[in-house]
C-alpha cells in the first residue's frame, strides 16, 4: 500500500491552476506520486520530491484530450508525437470520420502492419491494433472508436449497395466485439465512402445497438454545406430514435451561401438537449477544413472505392456524368481557389502541392470541375486536399458554445515532413489559447481550458482524466498563457507552437523545460 507520507515523485510549486471545471484560477502546489495526482493545494511544509519544478509565474492544466484525432494511421510511424506535445495534448481520441484501422472482414488476412495514410482497415480489431500501438511506446494516449466505414467495408466491401438485414446483424457482431475490447463509440463519416452509402435506418440500427453498449456515437455528418441545417436533424433524429449519446464532429458551414447557418444548427442541438437528448459537437479554430478531395464527387462515384473511380475518370461517358453532378457546386460549396492540394503519391500533379484547383485549371485551360477529376485520375483516387470555404464569424459562434469542445480532426504528429498539411496538425490547442482567448477575447482561459480537458473527457467518458484534482490521473500541462502561439500558417505549416513549456502523462515528463524527453508512457486506452 502506498505510503501517504512518502515522498512525491514530482512537486510543482508557485502554480497558477486551472483545473479544467471551468473554475477560476487559484495558486496551489500540485504532488505527483505513482502516475496519479496526490495534491492540490497550500504548500506542505517539508513536502520532498524527486523532482521539484518551480512554476511561479506559469499555469497548469490537465492534459488536453483531442477529442477528434486521425492519429491512428500515423502513431505507428510518429510515437513521439510532439507536434502534439508542443500543444500541450496528452490524449487522442481516435477512429473519427467512420476511419478506423480495424476491423478487417472476418477471415481476411490484415494488411501488413505499418501506419496508414487515412486508407482502410489493417489490423482484424482492436486487440491486434492496441498491441501494435502499445508496442510502438507512444509519448501520449490513444482513445479509440471503431468507423462505421470500417464496419461496412468488413461485412459489404466498397460496394454502393443497401444493408440488409444479414449485413446488419453482421456489422452489430463487429461493433460488439469492438466494445468489448474497450472501445470508447462508434463513428460516421457520412459525406465519405462508404459511409455515404448508408441509409438512415441502417445508422439508427447501428446506433440503437451503439447505446445498448453504451457507447458514444459521433458523426461527420452528410452534409455540411448547402443541407447542412437537414444533416443536423437526421444526426439528432438518429439520437432520438435509437437513445445513443451524440457528438457533432467538427461543425461549421461550408461556402458562402451557407455561412451563418452555423446559429440554426447549434439551435437545433440545444432544443434536442433541452427534450433530453444527451448532444455535443467539437470545432477547429480555422476558416479551412482538410479532407479526400474525393469528398468532392458524388457518392455513386465511389462505388468500388478509389480504383473503381480511376476507371469511370478513364470512360468518357462516366467522366461527363461526374462533371455534370460536380459542376453545380463550383463557387458554392466548392472553391476552386480555396481547395490546396495538401498530400498525394507520385503521379502528374506531384509538383503542385501547395497550388489550388484555380491554378491547375489556369495553368491547363480547362475548367476547375475538369481539373480536380484529372488530379484523381493522376493520383488513383487518393489525393488529400485542405479546403478554404468557412467565416470567421461561425468558427467564433461554435467556439463560443457551452458544449463546443476543442478538437483538431488532425494526424500528422511530427514536424518536418512531406506534402503541405493544414496547420491544425500543430497549432488548434495552441491557437485558441492564442487568438480566441488571449487575442480576440471570445473565450475566457479557464473556459478555453474546460472545452479542452474536462469537456471533452466527459463525452467518452473517461473519468479519471480531463480534471486537475487528487486522484486524477497525472496528465498535466505546464504554459504560459502570455506566450502560448500557434506558428503554423496555411503558407508554412510544419512549425510547432510555442508556449507549452512542460507536460506530464501519467506522472512522467514528455516534454520538458519545451524539448521531448525519452519518456513515452502514453498507451491504448480502454473503456
Amino acid at each position: 500500500m502506498t505510503d501517504p507520507t512518502a515522498p512525491y515523485d514530482a512537486l510543482i510549486t508557485g502554480a497558477t491552476v486551472i483545473d479544467g471545471t471551468g473554475a477560476a484560477p487559484r495558486r496551489a502546489d500540485i504532488g505527483v506520486r505513482d502516475g496519479r495526482i496526490a495534491h492540490v493545494g497550500a504548500p506542505e511544509p517539508g513536502a520532498t520530491a524527486a523532482t521539484v519544478l518551480d512554476a511561479t509565474g506559469l499555469t497548469v492544466t490537465p492534459g488536453f484530450i483531442d477529442l477528434h484525432s486521425h492519429a491512428d494511421f500515423s502513431v505507428l510511424a510518429m510515437p513521439d508525437a510532439e507536434a502534439c506535445l508542443r500543444q500541450g495534448v496528452t490524449t487522442v481520441v481516435t477512429g473519427n470520420c467512420g476511419l478506423s484501422p480495424y476491423p478487417t472482414a472476418p477471415g481476411d488476412a490484415a494488411e501488413a502492419g505499418g501506419p496508414g495514410t487515412l486508407a482502410g482497415a489493417q489490423w482484424t480489431d482492436l486487440d491486434a491494433f492496441a498491441a501494435a500501438v502499445d508496442a510502438a511506446r507512444p509519448a501520449l494516449n490513444v482513445a479509440p472508436l471503431v468507423g462505421h466505414g470500417a464496419l461496412r467495408t468488413a461485412v459489404t466491401g466498397t460496394a454502393r449497395t443497401p444493408a440488409g438485414p444479414a449485413e446488419l446483424d453482421a456489422m452489430r457482431a463487429l461493433l460488439a466485439r469492438a466494445a468489448e475490447q474497450g472501445v470508447f463509440g462508434m463513428s460516421t463519416g457520412l459525406i465519405y465512402a462508404p459511409g455515404s452509402f448508408a441509409t438512415t435506418d441502417e445508422i439508427v440500427a447501428l446506433a440503437t445497438e451503439a447505446a445498448r453498449l453504451g457507447l458514444l456515437y459521433a458523426t461527420h455528418m452528410r452534409d455540411e454545406g448547402d443541407r447542412l441545417v437537414e444533416a443536423v436533424e437526421e444526426a439528432i433524429g438518429v439520437a432520438e430514435a435509437s437513445g445513443v449519446r451524440l457528438q457533432i464532429s467538427h461543425l461549421k458551414a461550408m461556402g458562402p451561401a451557407n455561412h451563418g447557418k452555423v446559429d440554426s444548427a447549434l439551435a437545433l442541438i440545444d432544443a434536442a438537449a433541452a427534450r433530453g437528448l444527451d448532444v455535443a459537437c467539437d470545432v477547429y479554430p480555422y476558416t479551412a477544413s482538410s479532407t479526400r478531395l474525393t469528398s468532392r464527387l458524388p457518392d455513386w462515384a465511389m462505388d468500388g472505392g478509389p480504383a473503381a473511380l480511376v476507371e469511370r475518370l478513364a470512360d468518357p461517358e462516366a467522366r461527363e456524368r461526374i462533371l455534370a453532378d460536380l459542376r453545380p457546386a463550383v463557387g458554392r460549396t466548392f472553391l476552386p481557389e480555396g481547395v490546396i492540394l495538401a498530400m498525394m503519391g507520385p503521379g502528374r500533379y506531384a509538383d503542385r502541392i501547395g497550388d489550388s484547383i484555380a491554378d491547375i485549371a489556369r495553368d491547363e485551360g480547362t475548367e476547375p470541375a475538369a481539373a480536380v477529376l484529372d488530379v484523381l485520375a493522376a493520383h488513383q483516387g487518393e489525393v488529400m486536399i485542405v479546403n478554404h470555404a468557412m467565416a470567421e464569424d461561425d468558427v467564433e459562434t461554435v467556439l463560443r458554445h457551452d458544449d463546443a469542445a476543442v478538437a483538431s480532426d488532425g494526424w500528422v504528429l511530427h514536424a518536418p515532413g512531406d506534402g503541405h498539411p493544414h496547420p491544425r496538425n500543430f497549432g488548434t490547442f495552441a491557437r485558441v489559447l492564442a487568438r480566441y482567448v488571449r487575442e480576440r477575447k471570445v473565450l475566457e482561459l479557464a473556459d478555453a481550458v474546460r472545452k479542452m480537458t474536462s469537456l471533452p473527457a466527459s463525452r467518452l467518458p473517461l473519468p479519471d482524466r480531463g480534471t486537475l484534482a487528487p486522484g486524477q490521473v497525472a496528465d498535466l500541462v505546464v504554459l504560459d498563457p502570455a506566450q502560448v502561439t500557434d506558428r503554423a500558417t496555411f503558407e508554412d505549416p510544419w512549425q510547432y507552437a510555442t508556449g507549452v513549456r512542460d507536460v506530464l502523462v501519467a506522472g512522467e515528463f514528455v516534454l520538458r523545460s519545451g524539448a521531448p524527453t525519452d519518456a513515452r508512457p502514453g498507451r491504448t486506452l480502454r473503456r
